[in-house]
């Protein structure tokens, strides 16, 4: 069992519910993926009695960034985001009303992630690690113990790549490199539904597990 300084809240929000994520470690806080509902996610916010010091993205399609501006606008806080995916980003007030969906521009990032990089938000860190293939710049966050993967690999299954930019052959090798060669009990945190382990995956995820049947 690996220990971890940082606590993590799961909020699934807006009509895809995706999973946004509080990650708190002392007085520090940052806000993964805030896909929408931007009111919610600051009320827990404030029962936390905490302002985050960022919104980083895993990547950038619109149920993970639907949010971004609410967040931006309340607490004056930095978006961290791959370059790759910047026109899924300027474009997701577009994309949001091809779903019947209301999404406010999100403002420009302040700062582009890149691999290997590593991100330090007072006692919270980071290491970066690009996984593209559902989308070009999706990027994997290490934690203690814990990986926030966006839509790369949900509890047996992977993301979708029929999407612009999104590519099979591309997702499988950046799972099995960028998030599988983390240690067995690593939580890796999905973008929608439940959390699973790297063990877990490695073993019967039938897409990039030990006996795939798919990929």
């Amino acid at each position: 069992m690996i220990d971890s300084r940082l606590e993590v809240r799961a909020v699934p929000v807006g009509p895809f519910q995706a999973n946004c994520f509080l990650v708190r470690s002392g007085d520090d806080v940052v806000v993964v993926d805030p896909g929408a509902e931007p009111e919610r996610i600051a009320a827990l916010l404030d029962a936390w009695e905490a302002e985050p010091q960022a919104v980083v993205l895993t990547h950038a399609h619109v149920d993970h960034v639907g949010g971004v501006a609410g967040l931006v606008q309340r607490y004056g806080i930095p978006v961290y985001l791959h370059a790759a995916d910047l026109p899924l980003y300027e474009n997701a007030a577009e994309h949001g009303a091809m779903f019947g969906v209301s999404v406010e521009a999100p403002p420009t990032p302040d700062h582009w992630l890149e691999h290997g990089q590593s991100l330090s938000f007072g006692s919270i860190e980071f290491e970066v690690r690009h996984a593209p293939g559902h989308s070009p710049g999706g990027v994997v966050l290490v934690g203690d113990a814990e990986a926030f993967v966006g839509d790369c690999v949900f509890a047996g299954s992977i993301g979708r790549t029929d999407l612009p930019g999104g590519d099979t052959g591309t997702l499988l090798r950046a799972i099995r490199e960028q998030i599988l060669t983390l240690p067995p009990a690593t939580t890796l945190y999905s973008g929608h539904g439940p959390a699973t382990t790297v063990e877990t995956e490695a073993e019967s995820n039938p897409f990039v597990g030990r006996n795939a049947r798919f990929g």
